[in-house]
């Protein structure tokens, strides 16, 4: 709900359990008023009507108070907008106007320097604050250079003793929760790499004093899949600011000549009194009814061939495979690296996209029938945007790569990164990608990124450093045609794991691989820092064979890797060539209860019950009348019996059968029986299931 004051100059939206106020003064300054439990349009205007403090020796009263601080004037906090032209620097904006969308959910506000428009918009999404940022120069004729443009800068109310979360790693570790006492001073994350990256996930929280179910969690979220950075600080008067937007430094994004426009991604923000679990909650369901394509759609569980064939795949071991995946109950068969052009290995390949001959004679369609035939969907992997120096394609255009003229040209994995940028690269693209999609029946396409850009040059071209935003909006733009020309065919985002997850790509793809990691014991760590964010509808998981080949040797039980997997979209990656038939057989009991849970675990609220730091952990998914608790016992030490669990999210009121012991439970349930009969060792794991009776 979006109101405003008579004035004009007082502007409130609300959601479901929260509000964000906004002022303009008399002399064109915008200020921040509230962002926290809600509140009535007379609060807003009371607070208002409150006056600056005095100015300061050396201090600035806007510092802190601002909603989008730009450089220039008496300001000293990080400008969240940066902009420069041939004669002067900064930004010196009046108010023009406001307006709201058709439907009344959108607030825009209209300022003007010059030539330079610059208008903020803001939309409540349930609890969810959405802001971005449209830059146009439509009344030029001075060409305008964006520093920086972040989305929005958001304010906390004054506290003491903030705590700011945030989720780190690297390669095969993503997602990792740390949380640290915020100290007076910036606290910068982001990625310098032109993609995501796996170091950090661009959200942030923070809080004073919350528990997992209680107390305010204030959490800030960018949609954007290249270089970023998000800046936390508390001033010298401890306030706390938020900004972030694209871009990692301030030595350019774009220039805007005359009629030219740029729009920020959306920085999104939220507030909850329900603790982190709360905050994680109302995260899922923001990006479940607002972001993901399709999300009321249950994702199919897939067999994915990498790990059990890397490049040394063929028509009729594919097939093979595909037909030990269809009598476990896999629905979803997807051939990885190795199917096309001279791609033996990761030395040669990359960028001709058409089916390798003599692996596969008749091309992709007959596999891709014969998976169809079995009951399955198909699919493919493919990696658009990266070129080996030994393919067809970096033969015949060498300069479609970037580079740095006269310097040596730096690969990753033997390959090199197209320029997206460039229009002749899109439509080499498109082309390819399009009759690819069209030559066999296939379903869907895993999309990969492995490797981050490092000599980001464009040779010939007047302003160079465009090409980190523009290879983005040129990914973007590529998935939505490839969308909309295809719209039977799913998208999965991977850059070697988790290295492209953000609402950006989210809002294009079904689902994310989350890390390149499958070993079971750490993708617990790894998953619980991803559902801080981000919904188990997306969140893709293997079972893959043990010991665990590719990271660590660890040995554990199909029984523990299945339930590991089972906490966001099922996936199979192991060697079902290799598996015997007991373990087959186990295996198509796992797919079977997956199917059964899927609705509640895909579309169910989350509720974290244990984290895993050793020992018992657990969590658990509801969705109407049902509930399902997957349990991890990573160690049983001294003896000590398995801990209960008291379940959260149920009707208090009511009365749940537990379908695996066959107990009845009133709604505060306390799990003890259950888990004591589930888990028996190290490394085991136990699935119950609830439902109201």
């Amino acid at each position: 709900m979006l109101e405003i004051s008579e004035t004009g100059r007082t502007w409130l939206l609300s959601g479901p359990a929260s509000s964000y106020a906004v002022h303009l003064t008399a002399d064109d300054v915008l200020l921040h008023l509230h962002w926290g439990p809600r509140i009535e349009l007379a609060d807003a205007e009371e607070l208002a009507a409150r006056p600056l403090p005095a100015e300061r020796g050396f201090e600035s009263p806007l510092d802190g108070r601002e909603e989008y601080p730009v450089e220039g004037g008496p300001r000293f906090v990080r400008p969240a907008l940066s902009v420069r032209t041939d004669e002067r620097r900064g930004t010196e904006w009046t108010f023009e106007s406001h307006e709201t969308s058709g439907d009344g959910e959108e607030l825009r506000l209209r300022f003007r320097d010059g030539g330079l428009a610059i208008t903020l918009h803001y939309r409540m999404r349930g609890d969810v604050v959405e802001r971005w940022v449209t830059l146009d120069n439509n009344q030029g004729p001075e060409t305008v250079e964006l520093l920086r443009a972040d989305s929005a800068t958001w304010t906390l109310p004054d506290r003491e003793e903030w705590r700011l979360s945030h989720l780190h790693g690297r390669w095969a570790a993503e997602s990792r929760l740390t949380s640290a006492p915020l100290t007076y001073g910036e606290k910068i994350i982001g990625s310098r790499r032109g993609h995501t990256g796996h170091q950090y996930l661009p959200w942030v929280a923070l809080d004073t004093d919350a528990t997992e179910e209680r107390g305010e969690v204030y959490g800030c979220a960018l949609g954007w899949s290249g270089s970023w950075r998000i800046a936390v600080a508390q001033l010298s008067d401890a306030r706390v600011q938020i900004t972030g937007g694209v871009g990692h430094d301030e030595s350019g994004l774009l220039r805007l000549a005359a009629g030219e426009s740029f729009t920020t991604p959306v920085f999104a923000g939220l507030w909850s009194d329900g603790g982190f679990g709360g905050a994680s909650r109302a995260w899922h369901a923001y990006q479940r009814a607002y972001v993901i394509p399709d999300a009321d759609r249950d994702r199919p569980v897939l067999f994915n061939s990498w790990e059990a064939t890397e490049f040394d795949i063929s028509e009729e071991q594919q097939g093979t495979l595909a037909r030990r995946a269809a009598a476990i109950g896999v629905e979803l068969f997807v051939v990885d690296d190795g199917w096309f052009g001279t791609r033996t290995s990761d030395r040669a390949g990359l960028g001709d996209w058409t089916p390798n001959r003599d692996r596969f004679p008749g091309g992709l369609k007959p596999l891709a029938d014969h998976v169809h035939a079995l009951g399955m969907q198909f699919g493919i992997w493919v990696e658009p945007e990266m070129v080996n120096p030994d393919s067809e394609l970096y033969r015949a255009h060498p300069d479609w790569v970037q580079h740095q003229a006269g310097r040596k040209r730096t690969e990753f994995r033997n390959q090199l990164v197209l320029n997206l940028a460039r229009e002749d690269v899109q439509e080499y693209l498109w082309g390819h990608l399009d009759a690819l999609l069209g030559s066999a029946p296939i379903d869907y396409v895993k999309w990969d990124f492995n490797r981050s850009f490092t000599d980001a040059g464009w040779p010939g071209e007047a302003y160079p450093q465009r090409l980190w935003i523009d290879h983005v909006r040129a990914y973007y733009a590529l998935l939505d045609r490839l969308r909309a020309a295809h719209p039977g065919v799913a998208f999965e985002s991977c850059s070697g794991g988790g290295g492209r997850i953000d609402l950006g790509v989210m809002g294009r793809t079904d689902q994310v691989w989350t890390s390149d990691n499958t070993d079971p014991l750490d993708r617990l760590a790894i998953q619980h820092g991803f559902g801080q964010i981000h919904p188990a509808r997306v969140m893709a998981a293997w079972v893959t064979d043990s010991p665990n080949a590719m990271l660590n040797g660890r040995v554990s039980s199909l029984r523990f890797r299945f339930v590991s997997a089972m906490a966001g979209v099922l996936g199979v990656g192991g060697d079902l060539t290799r598996w015997s038939e007991e373990e087959l057989a186990e295996a198509g009991e796992w797919v079977e209860l997956y199917k059964e849970i899927r609705p509640v675990v895909q579309r169910g609220d989350l509720h974290r019950l244990r984290p895993p730091r050793g020992g018992l952990s657990a969590v658990q998914y509801v969705l109407g009348d049902e509930a399902v608790v997957l349990a991890w016992l990573q160690a049983q030490s001294y003896g000590e019996p398995v801990p209960a669990l008291r379940l959260r999210g149920l009707d208090p009121t009511a009365s749940y059968e537990c379908l695996e012991t066959g107990e009845v439970h009133r709604g505060a349930v306390l799990l003890h029986h259950g888990l004591r009969v589930g888990l028996r060792g190290d490394l085991d794991a136990a699935v119950l299931r609830l439902r109201r009776i």
